[in-house]
């Protein structure tokens, strides 16, 4: 509709005559959404039903069952259609309220509530109303009696579906256990409770979101994760106000210590069994309602070069995976701009048949080195994206048709050298094999930097952008922990689990920095050798 229809638009008479009815409600009754009833006199209990209508005014789930009881009480039940449990609803609750003898005990709430004449595991006896809506619309059950300042409510009778507990898609392993995190918050924190059975393992409740009223579970292990750390995660919580927390990735940005740094501060996970080692070592983690990843702080960078699969295979087979990781890590970050900065400014160190060949390919080519790189980089970026986005049924089709226009079509085209599609293919292969999916975002993004650098300055400007680079992951903390630890400062005593993994019996602490409680296990894991010499 033009603007100035808009603004010359009269408002119609159905919406006068509701705000007019509205207007005329109000000022007939002594109370107002503003201002509702204090409900603690009986007289006062008949608003308090109309009250919560209102409030959940055109909330076309919400079911409002009336029904009356042996003494002539009306009771309504207000609960989510599709939320709440049907059975619960009509096998417990109704059937314990249908049986209320008055002649034995003339409180019903205290019969119900003190006799167990409800079998439910929750029950809440409140007097506020808007406490009675935020049970209601979390999927629990609130249940008014005419007569009675007390509200009864059933905060966990939810029957709404779940996605079933599958393997993790993302973090996949051979050796490992195959459960991997779910949308419900009560079957993630009850996975990670199954692996640490102590007293120990604590887990505080917060809620957030002004709309969403999202729940948040903070889960830490008592004694062997530091109590700053766990003070210091609520704190930064708490300037958080939004409408709305609907994945853990709001909180991620929010908590993490350089929002503007391209390398993340937190690690995020979908295995349970992953959150239960992190926890060990005196970590924290945030579990959120909703989402299937788990928050876990603080993180280093050889952190995000580890995964699961480390810890179920052996240890030797495990270092030399490491190792591939981190060189791989070079070569997703450097290899393109090594080939443009050596074919551009020195080409004096490529051998010479080699450099021939080179020459040759490139011949045809009308593109100077880094604009070649540039095109078949961000032409790979778009095919990966692509494959992301796309359905899954004409995924191989879009790879094979990008394969084709990647590799042979534009080499015979003369629009890249055929030497320009190993190095991108070698270099896409090489960000794939980075475990942590933001690291090798943030890797990805910043090769095309070091590129421009490599075409202007050659070796030089690759350099320059290495110390660049290094000096900001020197200056990057999370949640004060130093992003390069343990090699900058140097920390030997866990030196054992980055590059290289040592054994299990020779990890006989947690990482120094993360805990006060550094001993892990005794120092004679494997006493039992000396003892049969013995």
């Amino acid at each position: 509709m033009p603007l100035w229809r808009r603004i010359l638009r009269k408002p119609s008479k159905n919406s006068a005559n509701i705000s007019e009815s509205k207007n005329a409600s109000s000022a007939n009754s002594p109370y107002s959404l503003d201002n509702p009833p204090p409900f603690t006199e009986q007289e006062q209990l008949g608003w308090r039903l109309p009250w919560i209508k209102q409030e959940l005014e055109n909330c076309s789930d919400v079911v409002y069952r009336q029904f009356s009881i042996s003494t002539g009480q009306a009771c309504t039940l207000i609960y989510l259609r599709g939320m709440a449990d049907q059975t619960t609803i009509q096998d417990v609750i109704m059937r314990g309220l249908l049986n209320y003898d008055p002649s034995k005990d003339g409180d019903l709430i205290r019969f119900l509530f003190e006799e167990k004449a409800i079998s439910v595991s929750e029950i809440q006896i409140i007097t506020d109303s808007n406490q009675a809506i935020s049970t209601v619309l979390s999927s629990g059950i609130a249940l008014i009696i005419d007569g009675e300042p007390r509200i009864m409510t059933f905060p966990s009778v939810s029957s709404f579906s779940t996605r079933a507990i599958e393997e993790a898609p993302n973090e996949s392993v051979i050796r490992g256990p195959r459960e991997a995190f779910i949308e419900s918050l009560e079957t993630n924190l009850t996975m990670v409770r199954r692996r640490l059975k102590s007293k120990n393992f604590k887990t505080e409740e917060i809620t957030m979101g002004t709309e969403t009223n999202t729940r948040i579970i903070i889960a830490y292990i008592d004694g062997v994760c530091k109590p700053e750390l766990v003070r210091e995660l609520k704190r930064r919580l708490s300037y958080l106000e939004i409408d709305g927390v609907v994945g853990s990735s709001t909180l991620e940005e929010t908590i993490e210590d350089s929002p503007f740094s391209p390398f993340p501060q937190v690690e995020y996970t979908e295995r349970p069994d992953i959150v239960s080692a992190s926890l060990l070592e005196g970590r924290v983690s945030i579990i959120v309602d909703g989402s299937p990843s788990a928050i876990i702080a603080p993180v280093t960078l050889a952190m995000l070069m580890q995964t699961a699969e480390d810890y179920y295979q052996r240890y030797i087979a495990a270092t030399w995976i490491r190792w591939i990781r981190y060189l791989f890590l070079i070569v997703s970050l450097l290899l393109p701009s090594l080939y443009i900065a050596i074919t551009t400014f020195h080409p004096e160190m490529i051998p010479y048949k080699l450099l021939m060949t080179i020459a040759a390919a490139r011949e045809i080519v009308p593109f100077p080195a880094f604009v070649e790189a540039f095109i078949m980089e961000l032409a790979f970026e778009a095919l990966r994206e692509a494959s992301i986005r796309i359905p899954k049924s004409i995924g191989q089709a879009v790879s094979i048709i990008g394969a084709l226009i990647i590799g042979t079509a534009a080499v015979q085209a003369g629009i890249v050298s055929a030497a320009m599609v190993i190095i991108v293919s070698l270099t896409g292969i090489a960000s794939f094999i980075i475990p942590h999916f933001d690291l090798g975002l943030s890797i990805r993004l910043l090769r095309f930097p070091i590129m421009a650098l490599a075409s202007i300055l050659g070796l030089f400007g690759i350099t320059c952008g290495l110390i660049i680079l290094y000096i900001h992951l020197l200056n990057l903390k999370s949640f004060g922990i130093p992003y390069l630890s343990p090699f900058t400062p140097l920390v030997k005593a866990d030196l054992n689990d980055t590059i290289f993994r040592a054994p299990w019996w020779a990890m006989q602490n947690r990482p120094i920095l993360s805990t006060h409680n550094e001993k892990r296990q005794k120092n004679n894991a494997r006493g039992w050798e000396k003892q049969k010499e013995e």
